[in-house]
């Protein structure tokens, strides 16, 4: 009984996350959109619905509905795995986070965690380096040249930022003593300190890696237009289209944001100004935070050429990276 118990509550989690973060994700569209009108002296969506509240289904609606035209010379079954593996990793993360303390429903322990495993950070560098596959094989798979030095150009990216984010984010797993998201969050309650006060560097090595990682300015090479015409997704249509910028711009940068705040803005901690939805109400703030951060840039810098992106991670970023860990791993022992 116990163990149907457990896999309905896991369910329920899933479907919550799914739902919420989806959907949430469809309206980061309508935001994005509003930041950029008043970014740039513009109005934004106003047409549809209130305040073109009702764009984000509107758009989803034009989607579905119009012709997806799939190259003829393309590899159908890789084609549509693409599609797949764009969306599946970015959804995957959100499994290893933790909303908040776990709470008492009915009798049952209930933690707002989907996977609360001891090798979380293991599973967040796997699901991230699963990304590059979606990006490869959609532009292998169209069979057209503009679509593959954009998926090229995002595999370099994804690759050598991977390496970046790997190595900041070892300050922190030497700091809390465990690769557990919910461990981490606990040793910086209990320290009473976050751990961007002890990995400032890291931090900013993050928000580096997080804007290279989710193809966002000034790393977004693989979109290019004036280069690429949209580069690695230009041969899809329809929704399929739709999934690839909904995957990467904004379930991957809610995931990473979220990540950002485990590591290192101390999780669901905060003032009880909210009752006992304090530290739910925490995380997002912090979360939303960041996302909003993101969002800015992208309206405010030019891109990168893509020869200085690869020259900033592997020249620049590793070696601070690098540095940063083992002024970490000596302070620590030394402590």
């Amino acid at each position: 009984m116990e163990i149907w118990l457990s896999l309905m509550i896991t369910l329920i989690k899933i479907l919550v996350v799914l739902g919420v973060f989806l959907g949430v994700g469809a309206y980061l569209t309508w935001f994005e959109r509003k930041l950029a009108g008043h970014i740039q002296a513009r109005m934004g969506p106003k047409l549809v619905g209130p305040f073109g509240l009702l764009q984000p289904l509107a758009d989803g609606i034009k989607l579905l509905t119009k012709e997806s035209v799939i190259p003829q010379n393309a590899d159908k079954p890789v084609y549509y795995l693409a599609v797949v593996m764009a969306v599946a990793p970015a959804l995957l993360l959100f499994s290893v986070i933790p909303f908040g303390p776990g709470f008492t429903l009915f009798g049952y322990e209930i933690k707002p965690i989907v996977a609360d495993v001891n090798i979380a950070l293991l599973l967040v560098f796997a699901f991230g380096s699963l990304a590059v596959y979606g990006t490869i094989f959609s532009g292998w798979a169209s069979n057209s040249k503009y679509a593959f030095i954009g998926s090229l150009r995002k595999a370099a990216v994804i690759i050598s930022y991977e390496v970046v984010l790997g190595f900041s984010v070892l300050g922190v797993i030497l700091l809390a003593g465990t690769m557990s998201t919910t461990g981490i969050v606990q040793a910086q309650i209990e320290k009473g300190v976050w751990f961007i006060v002890y990995q400032p560097v890291a931090f900013v090595l993050y928000l580096f890696c997080m804007l290279a990682e989710s193809g966002r300015v000034p790393f977004d090479v693989q979109e290019a237009e004036a280069e690429l015409v949209t580069g690695y997704n230009v041969e899809y249509g329809g929704m399929r289209f739709g999934v690839f910028p909904l995957a990467e711009w904004y379930l991957n940068v809610m995931a990473l944001s979220a990540i950002a705040v485990v590591l290192f803005l101390g999780g669901w901690s905060g003032p009880h100004i909210f009752g006992p939805l304090s530290p739910y109400i925490w995380f997002l703030v912090k979360m939303f935070g960041l996302v909003f951060f993101v969002l800015w840039l992208h309206w405010t810098l030019p891109r990168f050429q893509a020869r200085d992106i690869t020259e900033i991670g592997w020249k620049i970023m590793l070696p601070i990276s690098i540095v940063n860990v083992v002024v970490t791993a000596v302070v620590a022992y030394i402590l």
